[in-house]
């Protein structure tokens, strides 16, 4: 049983800043070499992605949700909030 809705969006932004740091730690020890101005589009590119994951499984779980108004209204059926 899933304790909370899965998120794509937000695990994507999560992987993009994980990256980062990883860049950014193999940048401090010297084992890749790039100038700090690589990573803010990096950065801002991440960002879009997860904005446009997140937006696109709204509009997948909206879509969803309108086609089956029987199933969420019916009596015995339990959402997970």
């Amino acid at each position: 049983m899933l304790r909370h809705e899965f998120r794509p969006g937000r695990a994507v932004a999560g992987l993009v800043m994980l990256s980062l740091a990883a860049g950014y730690a193999a940048d401090a020890a010297g084992a890749w070499h790039v100038p700090w101005t690589f990573f803010a589009p990096v950065f801002l590119g991440g960002l879009w992605l997860a904005a446009t994951v997140t937006w696109v499984s709204y509009r997948v779980r909206r879509r969803r949700k309108a086609r089956t108004p029987a199933e969420a209204s019916a009596p015995g059926s339990a959402r997970v909030p």
